[in-house]
């Protein structure tokens, strides 16, 4: 697990965060809708998302969320190429110190994920996408 692959922001308001950085700041997406329920951009390395951050905070645990004031609204994520890697991650992470907070599980959008903290706090997501695809650096594609 050594690469970050997407950075999810829990916004507020999607509409004025697609505006800020699709339109104001220029951050390149195929996404035209101005409130899709999530958004990706295509920055180079690491790639960017938008998301509620409601919806967020219960993709993490949809019973007990992260507290609001406790839950700063950021996600980092490694996307795996099999369930297995997402497994294995996960026990890693765990061994290593990691709080496992959501284990990993068939998810709503098709994939497979779960979510950990780092000793600090940080919320990590490791999932996996059958219709994904990587670059020749492991970056994942998207379109």
């Amino acid at each position: 697990m050594n690469r970050v692959n997407l950075i999810t922001l829990g916004v507020k308001d999607m509409r004025r965060s697609v505006k800020f950085y699709r339109d104001e700041l220029g951050f390149p997406t195929n996404e035209k809708s101005d409130d899709p329920e999530i958004i990706f951009f295509n920055t180079p390395g690491s790639k960017v998302s938008l998301y509620p951050l409601e919806s967020l905070a219960e993709d993490i645990n949809k019973a007990d969320p992260p507290e609001r004031g406790r839950f700063p609204g950021i996600t980092l994520a490694f996307n795996a190429k099999s369930e297995q890697e997402v497994d294995e991650v996960m026990e890693r992470a765990e061994a290593a110190g990691a709080k496992i907070v959501k284990a990993p599980e068939k998810v709503f959008w098709g994939g497979y994920s779960g979510y950990f903290t780092d000793p600090d706090g940080y919320y990590w997501e490791v999932a996996y996408g059958e219709m994904w695809e990587f670059d020749e650096n492991d970056m994942l594609i998207i379109s």
